[in-house]
């Protein structure tokens, strides 16, 4: 089952489907943010897609482990962040992308 959301046409965003729903709302809101950012400062920018995979879970914890890739100008940018808080590893994911232009 493939549980890919496009959002607005050049974002794209996988493996969220077990994230709750008030979640999923702040998620967009960071992914929105950074597209539009990439969008607008980047020539040529084509898409933004995001995948979660959960890493690790236990008792006391989980990880989340979150691959982001930019397109733009045919050209692929990719970065990868694994932390404790989803927000924090798609905010340090989406960062490191941001670093690499």
């Amino acid at each position: 089952m493939d549980d890919t959301q496009e959002l607005g046409g050049s974002i794209q965003l996988s493996g969220f489907k077990e994230i709750s729903p008030g979640e999923m709302v702040v998620v967009k809101k960071i992914v929105g943010s950074y597209a539009r950012k990439f969008s607008d400062n980047i020539e040529g920018y084509e898409t933004l897609s995001v995948h979660l995979k959960k890493v690790h879970k236990t008792e006391a914890s989980e990880k989340y482990e979150v691959h982001a890739k930019l397109v733009h100008e045919g050209k692929t940018k990719t970065s990868e962040a694994v932390e404790r808080n989803l927000f924090v590893a798609l905010d340090s994911s989406l960062k490191k992308l941001e670093a690499q232009l």
